[in-house]
């Protein structure tokens, strides 16, 4: 919980009875590598953050998984989609690593959003944050070669390759895992 509120600390000072509400009402959870945190059709019910672990956020295309994101810790985790308009997800998370998370309901949220003012603003200031990660990545797939996003991910996660498998790897890259392997090879 210390990382979780020193973190928003650092985005807006606290007031006494904020932090007071989050160490009421922020839950403690666990995670096992390989359990879904949410899965389609079930509507996201809490905002995680990743205090220790690994979660990639997946869909299905064609009956086979395509790795949108992953976060590792010190991240906030949600299905955006749903948890904000409270309609069933069309993604899966899932943890790939023994995982310590941290987290709210939509209710407690907006409660704690209505009863402290300051709390809107981590709120804004976080949304903002991922919302330009999530411009990024679509960019990165638009734009960049298959070459060019494998040097981005390497780059601003260097030990994504020992936490992850080269499966999910190359579906997040768009790539087939030969592929991937060759281009590794390449690199080093």
């Amino acid at each position: 919980m210390e990382e979780f509120l020193r973190l928003c600390h650092s985005i807006h000072p606290l007031s006494a009875g904020l932090e007071q509400a989050l160490r009421q009402q922020v839950r403690r959870d666990t995670a096992s590598p390989r359990q879904h945190l949410l899965q389609p059709g079930h509507t996201a019910q809490r905002l995680y953050f990743l205090e220790t672990g690994l979660v990639r956020g997946y869909y299905l295309k064609e009956g086979k998984e395509v790795t949108a994101w992953f976060m590792h810790e010190g991240n906030f985790i949600v299905s955006i989609l749903s948890f904000f308009s409270r309609q069933p997800s069309h993604e899966y998370l899932q943890a790939l690593a023994e995982c310590v998370l941290w987290s709210l309901s939509y209710e407690q949220l907006q409660e704690l959003y209505r009863q402290f003012p300051e709390f809107n603003v981590i709120g804004r200031r976080l949304t903002e944050q991922y919302y330009v990660l999530s411009e990024q990545r679509a960019l990165q797939l638009r734009m960049l070669s298959a070459a060019e996003r494998y040097d981005q991910l390497l780059a601003h996660y260097p030990d994504i390759f020992q936490r992850v498998p080269l499966k999910m790897l190359a579906s997040h890259l768009g790539l087939t895992p030969e592929t991937l392997s060759r281009l590794r090879t390449r690199r080093s």
